[in-house]
């Protein structure tokens, strides 16, 4: 697997800058690591929604250290090209999770916190 250093020196090759322009956006695609240090982690930021999340947290552009701007959007799609040679939807990552019947188990709440419609009327006014 490469290392988000390797992936922020493909990103200078590219673009131009510095490896610490780049060093944040590939350190939080591969974050993931640390639940799961093998390429499942990869499930979690490594699709499509992944990239525009990273969006969503470093910004629409980045600003290298030359002054050049460049979509944060190019950043996460070299990443996520770089590993896995395509960009997945979240869709396609989750069709390939076998599904186990503790994934399905869900308790009834209602019975126990109440719900809406047995909540009590509100109180009147008294003229």
């Amino acid at each position: 697997m490469a290392h988000p250093y390797h992936h922020s020196l493909s990103s200078v090759r590219k673009w131009g800058g510095a490896v610490e322009d780049y060093l944040p956006i590939h350190s939080w695609f591969d974050a993931s690591k640390a639940i799961t240090a093998d390429f499942r982690h990869r499930a979690l930021r490594h699709h499509a929604e992944g990239i525009f999340m990273a969006e969503t947290i470093f910004g629409s552009t980045i600003t290298l250290s030359t002054g050049r701007m460049i979509p944060t959007r190019w950043v996460g799609e070299q990443h996520v090209i770089e590993d896995l040679g395509f960009i997945p939807s979240f869709a396609d990552w989750v069709r390939c999770i076998r599904p186990e019947p503790w994934m399905g188990r869900a308790r009834r709440l209602e019975g126990e916190v109440g719900a809406p419609h047995a909540a009590a009327p509100p109180a009147t006014e008294v003229a």
